[in-house]
């Protein structure tokens, strides 16, 4: 009986091993992304450290953001956040025009209008998500967005 049971799972492991198997890559070229990847609210966490002279600081400050983001699916978009630099709110304009763009290989980058910040971003091939990271000198910051249900 226990040889019995070895061939049959022998015989599942072989078959099993035989199935072809997708990947799922970013360089698949069956997955693309669009601008339209990009559609609906994204709440957005992130904090960071400013070096002088961004936003004015004299000296290394802590930097942190919530809010959200709304993206178009054209290009365009607002957010909506709070910012503050050593736990004190910077007040910043909100809402605010955003821009982006996104590649067929899911990454892009985002300005806040008129002129930055600047992010490279990464998106879910299903736009369910992204990450982004600041590229203006003195402004080190990382985010995850996650978009809410729609």
């Amino acid at each position: 009986m226990k040889a019995l049971a070895r061939v049959i799972g022998l015989g599942l492991l072989i078959g099993v091993g035989s199935l072809p198997v997708q990947s799922g890559y970013a360089g698949d070229s069956a997955i693309k992304c669009s601008l339209d990847t990009l559609k609906g609210q994204y709440l957005v966490a992130a904090n960071g450290t400013l070096f002088p002279p961004a936003f004015g600081v004299p000296e290394p400050s802590i930097s942190e953001a919530a809010g959200y983001s709304i993206y178009n699916g054209d290009g365009t978009g607002t957010d909506h956040v709070t910012f503050t630099i050593n736990g004190v709110n910077a007040n910043v304009t909100s809402p605010t025009p955003t821009t982006y763009t996104l590649k067929s290989d899911c990454t892009g980058t985002k300005t806040v209008l008129p002129d930055g910040p600047h992010f490279n971003i990464y998106v879910a091939f299903d736009g369910s998500s992204l990450t982004a990271v600041a590229t203006d000198t003195g402004f080190a910051v990382s985010e995850s967005d996650k978009r809410t249900e729609q």
